[in-house]
């Protein structure tokens, strides 16, 4: 088998605060193959966007401090970088979207000056060929390519054109892995299907790889391949899209569906009770155990570690070990 474009093995991460030691990541591993959309899911702050910006190294040095793992990008281990190295590898080879596009922009320069410095960075071309790939990226995203969009400050444009605009950005010098941390919030619905639709072309046509960081599940089943849940800082079920979606299998993934609105009156809303948990000093065990409604005693103490449960669907629960039994999964033929 190939290997994955990216994979991250045992990524475990700390922040140091003023209360004390903030344990942000503990043991993250996922895996992203060549032209595969892979969707990050659950509540905030459990670690979605951080493990996004830990690929790129975007954390602060001074507070964020890696523990343990592997970050491997075609092989090699982007932990091991320097900074004058991730620089080259920023934006040319792995983009990142950020969630808010007004933040993102520089309000002092044009659309045009933006996206074809970030190209002559990179890609060391001529002011005419990087206006050229500007031009080819806005039109990717659907957008036009006339001056007036070119000459124009982020501040003059919507918010799903200022969206677009990061993505052709991101895009624009063929990266072929792109981090999109929450690219639809606060987006109204037309421009949220605009949005997710030019994620999926970008993976059809052009082949780009992709990690998407929602919190939205109806996002990630529209548009990736697969679904990764995590919850304190753990990956507690991943698997393809339809598997995850139509078997969840860990209580916390069901409980996310059942707090989805569709069909529901206001009264018939269901919420998760009690709160994520406080990451400097996190539940022994089980993180999710004191929510969790089918909580045992070995949950209070034993870490459950991911064992799978069909081909490619992973579960860490000691509640779905104990009622599956042990699980053979035939080899492939």
């Amino acid at each position: 088998m190939e290997s994955p474009l990216l994979d991250i093995r045992d990524l475990r991460l700390e922040f140091r605060s003023y209360r004390g030691v903030v344990k942000a990541l503990d043991g993250v591993s996922l895996a992203v193959d060549k032209a595969e959309i892979l969707g990050l899911v659950g509540e905030s702050g459990c670690g979605k966007t951080i493990t996004g910006m830990s690929v790129l190294g975007l954390l602060p040095r001074q507070q964020a401090r890696v523990t343990s793992g592997e970050v491997l990008f075609r092989g090699d281990d982007l932990l091991r970088k320097s900074e004058h190295e991730m620089q080259r590898i920023r934006g040319r080879l792995i983009s990142m979207v950020f969630q808010d596009p007004l933040a993102s922009l520089n309000p002092v320069f044009t659309v045009g000056d933006q996206i074809t410095k970030v190209i002559r960075e990179h890609k060391r071309v001529s002011k005419k060929a990087a206006r050229d790939a500007m031009c080819r990226a806005l039109s990717e995203t659907g957008l036009p390519t006339h001056k007036t969009l070119l000459h124009s400050y982020p501040h003059q444009l919507s918010g799903g054109m200022r969206q677009r605009v990061c993505m052709a950005m991101a895009i624009s010098c063929d990266s072929p892995l792109l981090i999109a941390d929450e690219p639809t919030t606060a987006l109204d619905v037309t421009i949220q299907m605009q949005i997710l639709k030019l994620l999926l072309r970008l993976r059809e046509e052009l082949g780009v790889a992709q990690i998407l960081v929602t919190h939205n599940v109806g996002v990630a089943a529209q548009t990736c391949d697969r679904i990764a849940v995590m919850y304190a800082g753990q990956v507690v079920e991943q698997g393809p899209t339809v598997a995850v979606m139509k078997e969840a299998r860990h209580p916390y993934t069901m409980a996310l569906y059942e707090c989805l609105p569709q069909g529901k009156s206001a009264q018939e809303l269901l919420t998760i009770p009690g709160s994520v948990p406080d990451l400097i000093d996190p539940p022994a065990g089980c993180r999710f155990h004191p929510r969790c409604r089918r909580v045992l005693d070995v949950c209070r103490d034993v870490r459950p570690p991911l064992v799978e449960v069909a081909r490619g669907h992973r579960v860490a629960c000691h509640w779905v070990a104990e009622q599956s039994g042990p699980v053979r999964i035939p080899p492939e033929s």
